[in-house]
């Protein structure tokens, strides 16, 4: 082993090393700020309170939940198949020229700012959505422009994947005479499937831990939703909004949220580290 290699090596070790300190120390420190609330409430509690009222000692969480899972899980089926055909769209279907500014287009939307979607949805997308009922602060105006900010996360990685398909498989192919949508569908799908799937995966967990655009756009109301159509509070909006005036059970149950999202995170990243194993 040459000396750049061996020095190589070792910093890749050492920063493996670093981050994952970095996660156990930011683990460690949800798990003792939330330790009291696990002690004193219970985690059943968390579920079966009649509501979310702190003060009156009421700490039900499952509205937030079933709303943090609603907007993160709505916002993938929308950028997963976008996302997967932007991929496709720049390498078989797009002239060279599209192709790249098409590349721009997704890189200039990942660089937008939350609060500017944010914006956007509350000026543009809420008032046509109102349409439908309601004020169009809701859950489905949160999950529309979730995706489109979840969506260059799917659509570069998507990218890559199906740049990573050896040549010679998509010109063998071509030299039996299969059409390019056969080719996609039988050749470059199955070999990208595992980049492809770390890109949604990746993209669910940045849905997870958006805050600002979703405080914004879905209405902030803490009740169980019946529709797409009714508002909603993510557990990420109740931390951001509460925890700046919040003491004693009512910020340790916050910190149980962060403890709750980390560890949905954690077992993501899991999945993608055994996909990635496997294939």
């Amino acid at each position: 082993m040459s000396r750049n290699d061996l020095i190589l090596k070792i910093i890749s070790r050492v920063s493996a090393l670093l981050s994952a300190a970095v996660v156990l120390l930011i683990l460690g420190f949800l798990i003792r700020e939330a330790t009291p609330a696990l002690r004193e409430i219970g985690l059943h509690r968390f579920l079966s309170d009649p509501s979310w009222h702190p003060l009156s000692g009421n700490f039900n969480l499952k509205p937030m939940i079933v709303a943090t899972l609603v907007t993160s899980l709505g916002a993938v089926l929308i950028a997963g198949p976008l996302g997967i055909a932007s991929g496709l769209f720049v390498h078989f279907y797009a002239p060279p020229a599209l192709a790249t500014g098409h590349r721009r287009i997704v890189e200039i939307l990942a660089g937008i700012p939350s609060v500017v979607f944010g914006l956007w949805g509350l000026v543009v997308l809420a008032p046509i959505i109102a349409n439908l009922g309601g004020s169009g602060q809701n859950l489905l105006t949160a999950t529309v422009v979730l995706g489109l900010m979840v969506l260059p996360t799917v659509a570069v990685l998507s990218d890559n994947a199906v740049a990573a398909v050896p040549r010679e498989a998509i010109q063998g192919a071509a030299a039996l005479g299969m059409s390019r949508w056969a080719t996609v569908w039988n050749i470059v799908l199955p070999e990208s499937r595992s980049g492809i799937a770390a890109g949604v995966i990746l993209a669910l967990t940045r849905a997870f831990g958006e805050t600002m655009a979703v405080l914004m756009l879905a209405g902030n109301v803490v009740e169980m939703p019946t529709s797409l159509l009714s508002p909603g509070r993510t557990l990420n909006a109740n931390i951001a909004l509460e925890l700046g005036y919040a003491s004693t059970s009512h910020r340790s149950v916050l910190f149980v949220s962060g403890l709750i999202l980390m560890l949905v995170v954690s077992v993501m990243v899991t999945v993608i580290s055994r996909r990635r194993r496997t294939t």
